[in-house]
């Protein structure tokens, strides 16, 4: 099974800030993650600027696509986009465009898993081609001390018996790592907690998890 990749989300509001808080980190992660917030605050451009510090690490943009997928994904592609992400709630033939635009400049789509979706979705996306999805444990859930439920893991199991690989996050910490040891996981994602001051020592935590089980 592939090991999973480190990722950063940058959701600053300024392009200065985001530049700021990957410095210290760079080294320690494998995909840097312009996040919705950052993409939107300071467009597309973003992905540029990353692109030209950070040219060996996978750039994710952060859009999350429900309509106009071909422009939109060719937009983030052309300005050094690895991976774009398109809703779950985006309607079949808007993630196939996207898919199509990807195929054409080597990159990837991401499925953001919010609200409601079926294992008949995913199915469907697996037919059209689609290999990525990102799955969210709830904020609420998160800020209510809950943890990784039964329901989530089944969700996630099921998802990556279909070949999809997953990018994980909601306030995942080392310790949650060996619970996803049966899945095909693409990448962890944290955002604040790799920005801070302990960025690196927690990295290296998750590194060594990651070593641990896979």
């Amino acid at each position: 099974m592939t090991k999973p990749l480190l990722q950063i989300a940058l959701d600053a509001t300024d392009i200065q800030t985001a530049i700021a808080s990957v410095e210290n980190i760079a080294d320690y992660v494998d995909v840097i993650e312009i996040g919705t917030i950052l993409a939107f605050a300071h467009g597309v451009k973003s992905v540029s600027l990353l692109r030209e510090k950070y040219p060996q690490h996978v750039i994710v943009c952060d859009m999350k696509i429900t309509d106009a997928s071909a422009i939109l994904t060719k937009i983030a592609l052309a300005e050094g986009a690895n991976w774009v992400t398109v809703s779950a709630a985006a309607h079949i033939e808007t993630i196939r465009a996207a898919y199509q635009v990807a195929e054409e400049f080597s990159g990837e789509i991401q499925i953001e898993l919010y609200g409601h979706w079926t294992l008949d979705d995913a199915k469907a996306w697996v037919e059209i081609g689609i290999t990525q999805a990102i799955y969210h444990r709830s904020r609420d859930a998160e800020l209510a001390g809950v943890t990784w439920t039964e329901e989530d893991l089944t969700k996630m199991k099921a998802l990556s018996d279909l070949g999809i690989e997953l990018s994980i996050t909601g306030g995942i910490v080392p310790e949650d790592l060996h619970l996803f040891k049966d899945l095909k996981v693409k990448s962890f994602i944290a955002g604040r907690a790799l920005a801070s001051a302990e960025g690196r020592s927690i990295a290296e935590s998750f590194h060594n998890e990651i070593e641990k089980y896979w």
